[in-house]
């Protein structure tokens, strides 16, 4: 492989041979995770990819599946559905306080499990949508399957302990996350809505972040004694969206002020850097057998990235290809890789295209290409 740097990726890195202290970043949660909502990117994280109750976080993919069914049409959020008598005996935890024999609304659902996080209201869902709760459960497991998440097992649509083995990780919860927020545009903005009134009780939303958080408008907070106090949280200022796990913290007091700190942490520590966008000539790759001697390379989708600020100073750039590339070559044909490093960063990789055609040289050029090999010559 040869390693080739362009004057625009020299440019881009020049200066940035010295690497800073880093910030240290900690938090008391047991399990922990930061990500850059538009990437995907995962910022930081402790022990985030260890399945762990998640209590009533899980309800996440409880309202994915109501919401999935409301954006294809097969509900809209004025049907209605019965509680039965299971759903109003579903006493443990948090309630909505639903009344057995009444139909409620898919909004009012919505809202119960969200803003209340009624553990009687996610047995109404799951017997509309999933025919029984074990039904439904089914659906979960599936629908966490197609979604990715690898570290996740459901059990029950609530979170709650028993039965024994709902389980998801930090980075599973992010994923889920980050899919309804960009899935599901025109419904997320039931997660900031700060309170709700079912049956006339009036009830607060428990996200401590919606609260205290400037740009805070999500997501879901749980608590069983198996796995502490929870929280998921997303955060959006000036255009750029943070996602927060947090779980296995001692008390509401703690959920409520490391939240806040991690998503501060999230926003003041990490930025984000525009390298290099489609057109932009990366590098000169050097062409054997063609009409031109080199040809330049792009890529084809905006490389960004999010680093750590003190990560910045020791970025590297790097662009490979197997040199010389062997005319005849077509505009927008893989040919090489560009390579980001950073101090703490897991580095990134971006496929790099031919920014043009690159047609191979005539008989006569061929014939003096091969003189010039013969001799030792190069083109």
């Amino acid at each position: 492989m040869f390693d080739r740097l362009s004057g625009a990726a020299l440019a881009l890195i020049a200066g940035f041979g010295l690497v800073s202290a880093q910030a240290e970043i900690s938090t008391t949660a047991n399990h922990a995770l930061l990500m850059d909502a538009q990437s995907g990117e995962v910022l930081w994280q402790k022990d985030a990819f260890t399945p762990m109750p998640p209590a009533s976080m899980s309800k996440l993919m409880t309202i994915e599946l109501l919401f999935q069914r409301i954006k294809d049409g097969r509900i809209k959020l004025t049907d209605t559905f019965p509680v039965s008598e299971r759903a109003w005996r579903e006493r443990a935890g948090s309630e909505c306080f639903v009344n057995v024999g009444d139909r409620m609304s898919a909004e009012s659902l919505i809202q119960c499990i969200i803003i209340v996080s009624g553990n009687d209201s996610c047995i109404v869902v799951a017997e509309a949508l999933g025919g029984t709760v074990d039904g439904f459960v089914t659906m979960m497991n599936a629908r966490a399957r197609e979604l990715g998440l690898k570290q996740s097992h459901f059990v029950n649509p609530d979170g709650l302990p028993d039965p024994p083995g709902q389980m998801m990780s930090a980075y599973d919860l992010a994923l889920l996350t980050r899919h309804i927020i960009y899935d599901f545009p025109g419904l997320y903005h039931y997660f900031g809505e700060k309170d709700f009134i079912w049956s006339n009780i009036h009830q607060p939303n428990r996200n401590p972040l919606l609260f205290n958080t400037p740009g805070a408008d999500g997501l879901k907070t749980g608590h069983i004694d198996a796995s502490g106090f929870g929280l998921v949280g997303s955060a959006i200022r000036d255009g750029r969206r943070v996602i927060l796990v947090a779980n296995g913290l001692g008390s509401e007091k703690e959920r409520a002020e490391e939240g806040a700190r991690l998503i501060e942490i999230g926003f003041r520590e990490f930025r984000r850097y525009d390298l290099f966008k489609p057109g932009d000539g990366i590098a000169d790759a050097a062409v054997f057998g063609g009409s031109e001697q080199s040809v330049p390379l792009t890529v084809k989708e905006p490389v960004n990235i999010t680093l750590q600020v003190d990560s910045r100073p020791g970025m590297k750039v790097s662009v490979h290809y197997s040199a010389p590339l062997r005319a005849p070559i077509a505009q927008g044909q893989r040919v090489g890789t560009l390579m980001v490093t950073a101090p703490d960063f897991p580095g990134m990789t971006v496929p790099l295209y031919a920014a043009h055609d690159v047609s191979q040289t005539g008989i006569f050029g061929r014939m003096m290409l091969g003189i010039r090999a013969l001799f030792g010559g190069k083109k």
